[in-house]
């Protein structure tokens, strides 16, 4: 790994040199922000005081943004659930940590970029539900998630050594969820030194009521039973670790972090296989100066993931000879460097300009287990996998009056991805010739290495924004964008036709297996959105209306293969079934989708016993297959969620409805699972007393049983490797009444 940071830190040396020597030397701190006039678009932000709130409900990142509208979640594992921005999903969203283009290396996509970060050590978020800026965003359709942790913090002039600190524990009973939370400072006015850590864990949780009858609750270890309104695999352990180091001097900021994760286990509910290893390990460097003429940032970064699956305790493990499950690992490399340059034109025009590149490999292989199909050798998922990143973007705000700030940007980027010839269990080398082979392994490995296995991208981004404040009670952003997304390396890579090897490769949660298509091309959406906010002077009340529409050129979606267990991937005869998981394979197509966000907060009263208020959202979303006349996968239905809130002295407690009406309209190629309409109903309270704040609540407080409707299908128990040797049509359900309860202190 040091050998490999060398680059990056040459690469910074270089940059740093060149700015340093014109550097202003008039002001005392290093300005972090560049917001000298308002933006043309207003991204939604989730600060401190909200991450704070849901430290004990919730201990997965991305369920931080359930109160963003337009935003809904993937289920997935208990600490990697997957955001969803207006029905766009994974890896048509951007999204970034602390600044660095996280890619998931794992064929189910069980380690997503936000799953890297626990809640305690994210300092906010930002999320671009609309149209996203080329400058915020790049290689994806569907907007921008941008998290960062806490900015280093330095001691006030003569103040000496700053030393700071923070611990934290929660507990949650439905699934016995535990953990904890540290956090340390220790700064003078040039140094900082930081520390976040946590670790939590819990057990399988239970639904509302059984969902299984006794000839449905497979087993999967001998002498291991679930209860009936148990969701098998949902059970999760992880350590997430961080290490901050900074210097300023004068206007300049020099910083790095580095990270480190070890998950031992994340079982998945809705994935044939289970996560029951994975070692993060990241290292950033940071250099952050203003200028005469602005401000300008350069970034490095170096990842290094090693990934490995199979079947948890609630799965079977043992197949004929195939006694050690079906291991699977996978190793991804990231190293990238981001600059950017906010350059001050006038005092009413500001351009942005930078550039990128990005280096990404990825092996994913699965060794022998056993005799037969799988043996006796390793078979090669994707063999030494290549995604490659360059850019240049600009971006130029202009404020042309009091009323009026636009903005228009365009932005390329060369995506080219590439992959080596691959062979099965039955093979020590890659064939290049030859048929059969069990599973057909040698015939799609020699179709698979014989085809085109380069591809080159050239993808143009625009965008064009305007906000139109005609009052001080009313707010207009709106704006047009194309944005462009290359496909990732399974969705353009993985080759065997064999339902047992499709079935491992999935990042939908939906049961069924997928095949690769080496010809898919770039995903290109055109979306027009508006924002109308209307709120008091103060901001003591708002109300904000988001209607959008996007039309995407080669989505990516799916088509049937035959109805065989192998080959047939595209056929002329799909399999017509619909009480059966089937195999699928990419395809370029088109679609379309639009909704509508309403978001809104207002004081109800103040009274001897506290403040009132409320807050509401309703979110709609509609995707449709223009080819098929199919619907697009995993679209939220229409949602509604209020809640009362009151506040008196340090208290601040809430009653939150939430309400989801029944999902009809699915995919009928994936046989995607309908699930009925649901409400439920939260308490939530908190107390504030100096340093020390204190949780306690109750989530689903009536137990009401209900279905996840972008849960997926219920894959968590009994003999999953066979597509369908388990039942389709049953979708995973959500959580009963679970009560919690949190402490945080800080020194």
């Amino acid at each position: 790994m040091v050998s490999r940071l060398r680059p990056l830190v040459a690469a910074m040396a270089v940059i740093f040199s060149v700015p340093l020597v014109y550097a202003q030397s008039t002001l005392n701190e290093v300005v972090v922000n560049a917001g000298r006039m308002p933006e043309a678009t207003t991204p939604r932000q989730i600060g401190a005081a909200d991450i704070a709130a849901k430290n004990a409900v919730t201990r997965d990142t991305a369920a931080l943004l359930q109160d963003v509208p337009g935003i809904s979640l993937y289920g997935a594992g208990g600490v990697s659930s997957l955001p969803s921005i207006h029905g766009l999903a994974d890896d048509r969203l951007r999204i970034s940590v602390d600044g660095m283009d996280l890619i998931a290396t794992c064929p189910n996509h069980m380690n997503p970029p936000l799953s890297y970060l626990d809640p305690s050590a994210v300092s906010k978020i930002k999320v671009y539900a609309g149209i996203t800026p080329v400058s915020v965003g790049g290689d994806s359709i569907g907007g921008s998630i941008v998290a960062e942790t806490a900015a280093p913090q330095f001691a006030a002039p003569g103040q000496g050594l700053l030393t700071k600190g923070e611990i934290g524990a929660f507990y949650r009973s439905n699934n016995s969820a535990l953990g904890g939370n540290i956090g340390a400072t220790l700064a003078n006015e040039n140094f900082s030194v930081s520390y976040t850590g946590a670790y939590s864990q819990a057990d399988n949780y239970k639904a509302g009521a059984n969902f299984k009858t006794p000839a449905t609750n497979a087993t999967g270890r001998p002498g291991h039973s679930l209860g009936l309104d148990e969701v098998g695999s949902s059970a999760y352990e992880s350590w997430t670790h961080l290490l901050g180091l900074a210097y300023r001097t004068g206007n300049h900021l020099l910083e790095t972090k580095i990270g480190y994760q070890d998950v031992p286990k994340q079982l998945y509910p809705n994935q044939r296989m289970d996560m029951l290893g994975n070692e993060q390990k990241r290292i950033s460097l940071r250099y952050l100066g203003q200028y005469d003429w602005g401000l300008f940032e350069a970034r490095a970064y170096y990842e290094d993931v090693d990934h490995y699956m199979n079947f948890g305790a609630d799965k079977q493990l043992a197949y004929g000879t195939a006694v050690n499950g079906m291991p699977m690992y996978s190793t991804g490399k990231t190293t990238g460097i981001n600059l950017k340059a906010d350059i001050d034109l006038t005092a009413n025009d500001l351009l942005r300009i930078g550039a990128l590149y990005q280096h990404y490999t990825l092996n994913d292989w699965w060794p022998a287990s056993g005799t037969g199909g799988m043996a006796p050798y390793a078979f090669q998922n994707i063999n030494n996998g290549q995604r490659d990143r360059t850019g240049i973007f600009g971006e130029w705000e202009s404020r042309l009056n009091t009323q009026w700030t636009t903005q228009l940007g365009a932005r390329y980027e060369r995506v080219s991805t590439s992959t080596d010839t691959v062979h099965g269990y039955n093979l020590a080398t890659a064939p290049l010739s030859g048929t059969g082979g069990m599973m057909n392994q040698t015939t799609d490995a020699v179709n698979f290495n014989n085809g085109s296995r380069s591809k080159g991208d050239d993808n143009l981004d625009l965008t064009a924004l305007a906000r139109y404040t005609p009052s001080k009670l009313t707010d207009i952003e709106f704006g047009l964008a194309r944005k462009v997304r290359s496909p990732n390396l399974y969705e353009r890579y993985t080759w065997s036709t064999a339902s047992m090897m499709a079935i491992m490769n999935n990042f939908v949660g939906d049961g069924n297996g997928y095949v690769g298509n080496p010809d898919l091309k770039p995903e290109t959406a055109y979306t027009a959105s508006a924002t109308f906010d209307l709120h008091a002077a103060d901001r003591s009340w708002e109300f904000k209306a988001t209607p959008y529409f996007t039309y995407v050129d080669n989505y990516i979606d799916a088509v049937r293969c035959s109805s065989a267990g192998m080959g047939g991937c595209p056929t002329a005869t799909p399999n017509p079934s619909t009480s059966n998981f089937v195999r699928l394979q990419y395809a370029n197509q088109s679609a379309r989708l639009y909704g509508l966000d309403l978001s809104g907060r207002m004081p109800l009263a103040k009274t001897a016993v506290g403040e009132f208020g409320l807050k509401g959202l309703l979110n709609y979303s509609k995707g449709e297959n223009r080819d098929t006349g199919n619907n697009l996968y995993n679209i939220m239905p229409l949602n509604l969620k209020l809640a009362l809130t009151q506040q008196a002295g340090g208290w601040n407690n809430a009653v939150e409805f939430v309400s989801v009406q029944g999902k009809h309209d699915v995919s009928t190629v994936r046989n995607e699972i309908q699930t009925s309409g649901y409400s439920l109903t939260h308490l939530r309270a908190s107390y504030t007393e100096k340093n020390v704040r204190i949780d306690f609540g109750v989530e689903n407080l009536f137990d009401k049983f209900y279905y996840l409707p972008t849960g997926g299908a219920y894959t968590g128990q009994g003999t999953t490797m066979g597509i369908n040797s388990i039942p389709l049509g049953i979708a995973v359900p959500g959580m009963g009444r679970s009560f919690y309860t949190g402490l945080n202190i800080k020194f």
